[in-house]
């Protein structure tokens, strides 16, 4: 593993050399600077996510240098050092961006280090969220994920966080509220994006065609199976595999879906060979798994071997300003691809969007948003081309 790096701003050399000398034994690469002027000129090159700086020195303080590296880099994580530890230094600190403050002299040079690789950690994690919130932009920068509500917010941050993790997660949210882009959100940001997502929907097969869908089956493994044919697990070997609507799934199907995840293997049907696969499981549902659970539609076992990271969706009717955030990049995408000339929402047309309780979700917005670019015959979309819509039906 590379050694991290570290800058030790003092203007008071002997104990700079002397610190830098222990965390150089330590395993840190360290650089080293006596004023903060001095630091800032070196930072440009060394660019080191931790910063261990003198608070008091001549010219520029340890807090303003602080600011000034977090400038140059918003993740550099500053560890102050003062010889006059108090509350209010503490607090001074963090206001000016620092992470964390030792008094001097340190005496405790165990807890330094936990703190340095504390820091390190820090802003190793802040980059890569950060790093990923971008993937995430550059790889739906139109979709339905768009949303500046704290519960959306929330779910892009879920996104980034398990997308590099490569475990099994639940979608949850009610019809509509975009549960499948999720699934591609995470697919396309992981270490998968190569391999294929494949997708089923469980409410759309009958008992016995789901299990042959999932599986596969071997010739003559039941009337008409006149060739062996490959299931939807096979197909997403070394990808994703995406189970929509998985609360359908029948209990005998559910069963052989759990005991591939614990095995990591499958049988086709009227086949005994283990196949071993390669898999990384999404699943999703507009039902209440618990509730299916203790109605005895839904094996426990399963519904906790899914529940390894769980997203939740909110309604739209939730999400507050998202709605005209939404229904204003659905108009820009419809009337760019009918080559209209339509650019915005009347104030009546936007407030009736507002007010409105979407039963249909995000789905139901974007039909609505298309509708109206079709009907719309000059530049606004009125109240007029949002009909069905009525407030007084909520």
């Amino acid at each position: 593993m590379a050694a991290v790096k570290v800058l030790v701003v003092d203007d008071e050399a002997e104990q700079r050399e002397l610190l830098a000398g222990y965390l150089e034994r330590q395993g840190f690469q360290v650089s080293q600077a006596g004023s903060g002027e001095e630091a800032l000129e070196r930072y440009r090159s060394v660019f080191s996510p931790v910063a261990v700086v003198d608070m008091r020195m001549p010219g520029m303080s340890g807090l303003e240098l602080i600011r000034r590296l977090r400038d140059i880099n918003p993740f550099v994580q500053g560890i102050v050092l003062t010889a006059y530890g108090s509350v209010e230094t503490a607090v001074e600190a963090m206001r000016a961006g620092a992470c964390d403050y030792l008094t001097k002299p340190i005496e405790n040079l165990d807890e330094l280090l936990v703190r340095l690789r504390r820091a390190a950690e820090q802003n190793r994690l802040l980059a890569e969220h950060q790093a990923m919130k971008q993937r995430l932009e550059e790889v739906f920068p139109e979709s339905e994920l768009l949303g500046e509500s704290p519960a959306m917010q929330e779910v892009r941050r879920l996104i980034a966080t398990v997308a590099p993790q490569d475990v099994t997660v639940l979608v949850t949210g009610a019809s509509g509220t975009g549960k499948e882009l999720v699934a591609r959100a995470i697919h396309a940001l992981s270490p998968r994006a190569g391999k294929p997502l494949v997708a089923v929907n469980c409410a759309a097969f009958p008992e016995t065609l789901l299990e042959s869908e999932l599986f596969g089956h071997e010739r003559g493994a039941f009337t008409g199976a006149d060739r062996t044919r490959l299931g939807r697990f096979e197909l997403a070997d070394g990808g994703t595999l995406f189970l929509d609507e998985v609360a359908e799934m029948p209990v005998s199907v559910q069963a052989k879906l759990l005991r591939a995840l614990e095995t990591h293997t499958i049988q086709r049907l009227g086949g005994v060979k283990e196949i071993p696969l390669d898999i990384r499981l999404i699943a999703a549902s507009n039902r209440d798994l618990k509730q299916a659970i203790a109605e005895g539609r839904f094996r426990e076992d399963l519904y906790y071997r899914l529940d390894v990271m769980h997203i939740h969706l909110p309604p739209l009717a939730d999400r507050g300003g998202d709605i005209l955030l939404l229904a204003e990049e659905f108009l820009r995408r419809q009337a760019r691809k009918l080559g209209k000339g339509v650019h915005r929402l009347s104030p009546e047309a936007a407030a009736l969007l507002s007010a409105y309780h979407w039963p249909g979700n995000v789905r139901e917005l974007h039909h609505v948003i298309e509708r109206a670019v079709l009907l719309a015959t000059g530049e606004v979309i009125t109240q007029a081309e949002l009909s069905g819509l009525s407030v007084e039906s909520n």
